[in-house]
Order: C-alpha cells, then sequence, then structure tokens
C-alpha cells in the first residue's frame, strides 16, 4: 500500500440532520412513493411513517424502527429506487440549505488535512451514494437492502447501521488503517443512539443541542 495515498485519520459522520437539514428517510419515502404510485403512494407513505413514529412513542428501539422500515420497500425495483434517490438528491440539494454548514464545512477542513470521511447512516444507499459522491466521502457505511433479481424483498443484509450497528461500522473501518490510532479520529452525531459511534473514536462531536447526547459527552465537543 502506497503511503503517499493513505489518509491521516478517520472522520465518521451521521448524515440525517448532522450533515444534511432533513430525516432523507422519511422525506424519500414520500417523494418516492408519491411520484412512483400517485394517490395510492401518498396515503400508503403516511401509514408507513405514522405507524413508525407510533412505534417509536412506544420506546421500540431504532434498531428495529430501521428494519420495519426496509420491510415498506418489499417489492420495488432496485434500479427504479436507485434512479429515484438520484433525483431526490438533485432536487433537495439544489436548495442551498441542504447541507448543515457548520460539518458540511468542518468535514472540507478534515478533507484538507488528508482524511478520510465516511458516511455512517441507517438510510438508504440510494439516498446515501449522490451525497457520498457529491462530498468526495470515501466510505459509505448504512444499512443496506436485500435484492433478489433486482427486486428489493424488504430484508436488509447484516445488522442496521443504527446505534450499536453503527460502532460495529466504525470499528471494521479502522481495521482497515493499520497505521491510524481510533483515539485520533474524529466522529459526528446529532442524536442519542449516535452515541456508541461517538464512543468509538477519540474525538466526538455533538452537533445541535440534543439534551441527552450533550449530558453523556463533554461540551467542549459540541459543533
Amino acid at each position: 500500500m502506497d503511503t503517499a495515498v493513505l489518509p491521516t485519520r478517520l472522520v465518521f459522520t451521521d448524515v440525517d440532520e448532522t450533515l444534511i437539514n432533513c430525516r432523507s428517510m422519511f422525506d424519500f419515502l414520500d417523494y418516492y412513493m408519491t411520484g412512483r404510485h400517485g394517490a395510492t403512494g401518498t396515503a400508503r407513505a403516511r401509514q408507513i411513517r405514522e405507524s413508525l413514529l407510533e412505534q417509536g412513542s412506544r420506546g421500540i428501539p431504532r434498531e428495529e424502527t430501521n428494519r420495519t422500515y426496509f420491510q415498506a420497500w418489499a417489492g420495488e425495483q432496485a434500479e427504479d429506487v436507485a434512479r429515484w434517490g438520484e433525483r431526490w438528491f438533485a432536487e433537495r440539494s439544489a436548495n442551498g440549505s441542504f447541507y448543515l454548514t457548520s460539518t458540511r464545512e468542518a468535514l472540507i477542513r478534515h478533507q484538507a488535512d488528508g482524511a478520510a470521511i465516511a458516511l455512517v447512516s441507517g438510510s438508504l444507499p440510494a439516498l446515501l451514494d449522490p451525497i457520498a459522491r457529491d462530498i468526495r466521502a470515501d466510505h459509505v457505511l448504512c444499512t443496506r437492502p436485500e435484492e433478489c433479481d433486482g427486486e428489493l424483498t424488504g430484508r436488509i443484509l447484516g445488522d442496521p447501521v443504527v446505534g450499536s450497528g453503527k460502532a460495529a461500522a466504525v470499528h471494521s473501518t479502522i481495521t482497515r488503517y493499520p497505521h491510524l490510532n481510533p483515539a485520533e479520529c474524529y466522529a459526528y452525531g446529532d442524536h442519542i443512539s449516535d452515541l456508541p459511534m461517538l464512543s468509538a473514536v477519540g474525538h466526538p462531536v455533538v452537533v445541535g443541542s440534543n439534551p441527552d447526547l450533550l449530558a453523556r459527552l463533554p461540551s467542549r465537543h459540541r459543533l
């Protein structure tokens, strides 16, 4: 391996409401279902969204609601979802407020210092891949839907990249760079479910003002 191109550190960032100013999974659910299936799709998206919110209000772990979310995509063609994901990104990113400025600028500074960037999210590859391409991220660590003959089955491959799943993805990625020390890596997150990921590195950064997360991490790590 050419040491001249090895990153100086790894920087991991959550995506929804950390890097971008929306909840991509819900936003795209409405966008795709309405655009692809019309009024029937709109009603279906509303039903799914309300069910997921209700599960969350009952304390169902995010790992489980993440699995439930992907079940909603059963029967959709993977190529259609990817194509609509590119369209969603093009439209949303045309808005100057798509990215959270503070996080985006922090990542640019890290890249200027030679860091590799990894997106870490429970969202869909169809949404994360165009974001990664746009910001020149090196890794996309996310929940990945299972496909069969080009059709989404509603199941996922492996575990959800949520909560402890984010920490596992971070650890696995760091091991690919034996010259790096986790204590010198950074992670950005906005929600208490990001705590396992933030705790996996030496420089956790809280984006926003989530009181539960701020209570667990020193205020000096706030962006």
